[in-house]
């Protein structure tokens, strides 16, 4: 074969993404899995500083070497962002696999939910959550990974939520998340996203009917520079098969108007969830 500098660069891309996807590896001990979780709103990657800058917000993920990451507010070929497909983009700087859900269209392009992997997808669909008294349509990102060894297959399901004082809508959102959840039986999900209530709120009280906060006591978010209330979460189910080892806000306030949420989770090895 000829090496032209096409050929070479595509090479060295390659190897560059695979380099980095075994640094992202998953670490397994004892009999049991653990994951590196991130959840983070980035503000269509623009900082408190006004500046676009998606390599800043990808150094933020890089720097916690995340196995999954659901990222919020991403934009997908909007003018706003100079028409960039922000999901790919974020891949690409990560070394990541990579899912988008769009959930608006908006200047051109569309707007949603993106699910950044260190493992295999092997398959995602993207749910309209219901929309009320014209309120911005909301979604969340379903996605199927592989696990490595004997760990089957994890649900991973990234959102963001209503906004709105009222929080009807919220609610409604969290009973469908809910139900995607228990469609898997006993599948170990992680669910992780700008939930947009506090802890004590009914939108948590509906989803923790389900779902196992990382975190119990409050870790702030929110505001990013001098954070007095957390609505960004990790949570996971069923209980049994999850330890929370670690759950912390990053500290970093400049590269969004949220600080990122990041979670070390162990999963014990249950039975293999793989499709027949």
């Amino acid at each position: 074969m000829k090496w032209n500098r096409r050929t070479v660069f595509l090479a060295l891309l390659l190897f560059t993404s695979t380099v980095a996807a075994e640094d992202h590896a998953p670490e397994t001990s004892d009999g049991r899995l653990r994951l590196r979780v991130l959840s983070y709103n980035i503000h269509h990657g623009e900082g408190t500083d006004r500046k676009l800058d998606l390599p800043r917000i990808a150094g933020v993920i890089r720097s916690v070497k995340p196995d999954l990451v659901a990222l919020q507010e991403v934009d997908q070929g909007t003018q706003r962002t100079n028409q960039v497909e922000q999901a790919a983009e974020l891949a690409r700087l990560t070394g990541l696999n990579v899912v988008f859900g769009g959930n608006i269209r908006y200047q051109g392009g569309d707007y949603g939910n993106a699910v950044l992997s260190a493992m295999p997808i092997q398959r995602h669909k993207n749910h309209l959550l219901p929309q009320l008294d014209d309120g911005e349509q909301r979604g969340v990102l379903q996605v199927e990974i592989e696990l490595p060894d004997q760990f089957g297959r994890l649900l991973l399901l990234a959102t963001h939520l209503d906004y709105r004082a009222d929080d009807r809508e919220r609610i409604a959102s969290a009973k469908v998340i809910n139900q995607l959840a228990s469609d898997g039986k006993d599948q170990p999900a992680v669910l992780a996203g700008d939930l947009n209530d506090v802890p004590d709120s009914r939108t948590l009280q509906e989803l923790e009917t389900v779902w196992t906060r990382a975190n119990q006591k409050p870790l702030p978010t929110i505001p990013v520079d001098q954070p007095s209330r957390q609505i960004d979460f990790i949570l996971f189910r069923p209980a049994e098969r999850w330890q929370a080892v670690e759950v912390q806000v990053l500290d970093e306030a400049v590269a969004s108007d949220h600080r990122a949420i990041f979670a070390v989770l162990e999963l014990l090895p249950g039975k293999t969830n793989r499709p027949d």
